[in-house]
């Protein structure tokens, strides 16, 4: 049995892993997805001041609260970011880091280094226009897809996401990452790409050569960004393959 704690990307809630949670139950895992500040049932805390140093905080006390032990902590999308902080600080509780359709990011890095320009420049608009200022909500699907596939998902899928995704604290993709892992030798470092994460890891790009070297483990989920609405049984499967495979 793994312990995954669960971490959602951007306007996302511990909700978004309902199905993929309760089918790693079944399988006899301890499935804990996590709201971070400002998002899902959380939105009423929301503030201008609420930053990646918030979320990182966030993973962090969830893992000490809970006295959690041989954690496999996945970051999906945004998460990324964030679990690259708190993983640096969970020490020996640290089993396992999977970045689902993300990468790690180095210090001094934010969300907003890996969008292209224009795109960066209509999410500022969309924060000045419809977030007062300090808040982005989940853009229009077209806008969305330029920068996170929405591959697989059915009209049901689509209507439940915009029903459910709150304004994200647009200093969380703004603030700078300072405290990046420093994984110990025996974490397992383990990447889950989706569709448009494997074409960036199949076209060997510079930035991204580490993850194609020894110690990190891949792992092909064929669907666009959000496997745990398009796919998530599916997610389940590969997360349970991820644990009980030889390293």
């Amino acid at each position: 049995m793994a312990t995954f704690v669960l971490v959602p990307g951007a306007w996302l809630g511990a909700w978004a892993w309902e199905d993929t949670a309760r089918a790693l139950s079944e399988r006899g895992h301890a499935a804990l997805p996590v709201t971070l500040t400002g998002l899902g049932e959380r939105s009423d805390v929301a503030t201008p001041e609420v930053g990646l140093d918030t979320h990182i905080d966030d993973i962090t006390a969830f893992v000490m609260e809970q006295d959690l032990r041989d954690v496999t902590l996945v970051a999906h999308s945004y998460a990324a970011v964030p679990v690259t902080g708190a993983a640096g600080r969970l020490g020996p509780r640290l089993e396992r880091v999977v970045y689902l359709d993300s990468a790690p990011f180095t210090e001094g890095t934010r969300l907003l280094d890996v969008m292209p320009e224009d795109v960066v420049d209509q999410l500022r608009e969309q924060v000045a226009e419809h977030g007062g200022g300090w808040r982005l909500p989940l853009p229009p699907f077209g806008l969305l897809g330029t920068f996170s596939s929405i591959e697989g998902l059915d009209e049901e899928q689509r209507d439940l996401l915009r029903a459910r995704a709150t304004p994200q604290p647009f200093r969380t993709f703004e603030q700078r990452l300072t405290s990046p892992a420093e994984f110990g030798p025996d974490v397992d470092r383990v990447v889950v790409a989706c569709n448009d994460a494997k074409a960036l890891l199949d076209a060997a790009l510079p930035t991204l050569a580490f993850l194609n070297q020894s110690p990190w483990r891949h792992f092909h989920l064929p669907t666009g960004h959000w496997p745990m609405l398009s796919r998530p049984v599916e997610l389940a499967d590969t997360l349970d393959e991820v644990v009980s495979s030889v390293r």
